[in-house]
């Protein structure tokens, strides 16, 4: 087999496709997305989801029959599949699954850099780790193992340096056949009401102390001695960082973040006349090692924000806590030149509007020269947010007060705000603006359920935003395209804020950047569907 140079994420798939994955899902996020579109390029079975906690449910569905599941998702993602993560850890399941959370160091592109370490142990649900491509690879199908002996769901934790650099990449010689899907009736482990959901905890406990006796001995955590003066425990990226910071040094490279091989790291720490923990984001394992009474020193608190590299893990190591050089400023990322929201940000500036944004590329709408947007908390928090003001502030602010949301965030978690408007309306209305592109455009393009195109952008069934408002009761719903006629939309605007009903305007004009491919798509769609009509005309 030879050798292959893969991104971590094209590897993270091929270790899917080669261990017999019988369903990738998730939702596209910057730097998880490659996964599932490269795994489905391989030809394994790959599909968007609506938002992570369907696509975690449908992976459960998968792995509770015994077969073999891949759900992906970036960081922020695992809060929106949290629910389902937490309750998946005591029902266990049949095959496999394993859970890929993309974390963002540094926020290339999140609005926040949570640790999700954090969920492996708040969950407690055994968690990896890979350091490249070639680990990621070969972890998977660790995760796979361990998922499949222990009936257990397993996060992999990648960040966005591990997902995104390339490296060689040796394959194993041949796929996996996995074992046959099939169902087996399982109420008390797999129906959590109380009197269940009580055993089901113990034995999720018991499980965690079989793998953390497991990781004591793993290869998952291998030791390399070096120079006892001192001693690095790390995990993922920074052990690269830090091996080319102190090549003399002795190490525990840790594969398996949670639980940790806490005995094996104790026998490290004291052979060694200091022990540093070299860690991005929070500190995590050195925490956890601390209060195992392990004496390990921590980086500094102003290490805890951003990507670690070589030269921060040289500060971190001589202890120096004097300011960091600052970054060089890039360009600022700014609206394409074409693209159809910039009418819409001008009538919204132009209208001295309240924004209450969302997800996207519309996101750009704060900077220059609009600075037309107020708030950006979550995936589908604009529309509740907006309700908020609108509840609120005195009447000549609320009137100004508008929802901005993209149409792939509204059928990810849109529709619940727009349920809680006709619910508990403001006794002056509300505007909802969703600007529909039709596609998810900030992650690279990807197809949503309202685009009607699935993953390999075949036809399927379209779901369509402006008849889920009506079908809700929304009073007024109006659809425009805001680049042909930007004087009618900014009218079409000002008259919904001064209305004092529930509206939403549905802004509907193709990204720039994909219309050339979605009229392709529509294209092969529409010969697609009527060569299906002819043969079935032909058969009767």
């Amino acid at each position: 087999m030879e050798r292959k140079l893969l991104s971590g994420d094209e590897a993270a798939a091929l270790a899917a496709f080669d261990a017999g994955v019988a369903l990738g899902t998730g939702y596209p996020g910057t730097p998880s997305t490659e996964i599932l579109e490269a795994f489905g390029a391989l030809g394994g079975r790959a599909q968007w989801a609506p938002n992570e906690k369907v696509a975690l449910e449908v992976g459960l569905g998968v792995a509770y029959g015994a077969a073999r599941a891949l759900v992906t998702m970036k960081h922020v993602g695992l809060n929106v599949a949290a629910d389902p993560l937490f309750t998946a850890a005591y029902t266990g399941v049949s095959g496999a699954l394993v859970v890929v959370s993309a974390d963002d160091p540094g926020m290339a592109s999140s609005q926040n850099e949570q640790d999700n370490r954090r969920y492996a142990v708040a969950a407690g649900l055994p968690m990896l780790e890979p350091a490249d491509a070639q680990e990621a690879y070969d972890l998977f199908f660790a995760a796979i193992e361990i998922s499949e002996r222990w009936r257990i769901p397993v996060l992999f934790r990648m960040t966005t340096r591990v997902c995104h650099s390339r490296s060689l990449v040796m394959p194993r010689t041949q796929r996996q056949v996995p074992p046959s899907a099939c169902f087996e009736r399982d109420v008390g482990g797999r129906v959590m009401i109380p009197t269940n959901a009580r055993p089901a905890h113990r034995r999720l406990r018991a499980k965690l102390a079989e793998i953390a006796h497991f990781a004591e001995g793993s290869a998952l955590n291998p030791l390399q001695d070096g120079d006892r003066k001192l001693g690095i425990i790390t995990a993922g990226v920074a052990y690269f960082h830090a091996a080319e910071a102190a090549p003399a040094a002795s190490f525990l490279k840790l594969g398996m973040v949670y639980p940790l091989p806490l005995e094996r790291a104790r026998s490290f720490a004291a052979r060694v006349e200091r022990c540093v923990v070299i860690e991005e984001g929070d500190p995590v394992l050195a925490d956890a090692l601390r209060a195992a009474g392990i004496a390990v020193e921590s980086k500094p608190e102003m290490y805890r924000f951003g990507e670690l590299d070589v030269p921060r893990v040289r500060r971190i190591l001589a202890r120096d806590e004097s300011p960091e050089p600052a970054a060089p400023t890039g360009k600022p990322p700014e609206l394409c030149p074409s693209c159809p929201y910039h009418p819409v940000y001008a009538a919204l500036k132009q209208l001295d509007c309240i924004v209450a944004g969302d997800i996207g590329c519309y996101s750009l709408g704060v900077l220059e020269p609009y600075r037309a947007m107020d708030t950006c908390v979550a995936m589908g928090a604009s529309i509740g947010v907006g309700l908020g003001l609108r509840h609120v502030l005195p009447a000549e602010q609320a009137r100004r007060v508008v929802s901005v949301i993209g149409d792939s965030t509204f059928v990810h978690s849109g529709v619940s705000g727009l349920i809680e408007m006709i619910y508990n309306p403001p006794v002056i209305g509300h505007v909802v603006l969703v600007l529909d592109n039709g596609t998810t455009a900030m992650t690279g393009h990807q197809e949503h359920p309202g685009t009607g195109r699935t993953l390999d952008h075949a036809p399927t069934g379209k779901v369509s935003i402006e008849g889920i408002a009506r079908a809700l009761g929304v009073p007024s719903v109006t659809v425009i395209d805001p680049f042909a006629d930007p004087g009618g939309f900014e009218r079409l605007l000002a008259e919904r804020l001064a209305a004092r009903v529930p509206s939403v305007i549905v802004a509907r004009h193709p990204c720039v950047l994909a219309a050339a491919a979605i009229r392709k798509w529509d294209k092969l769609g529409t010969e697609r569907r009527e060569a299906i009509s002819c043969t079935a005309c032909a058969e009767e």
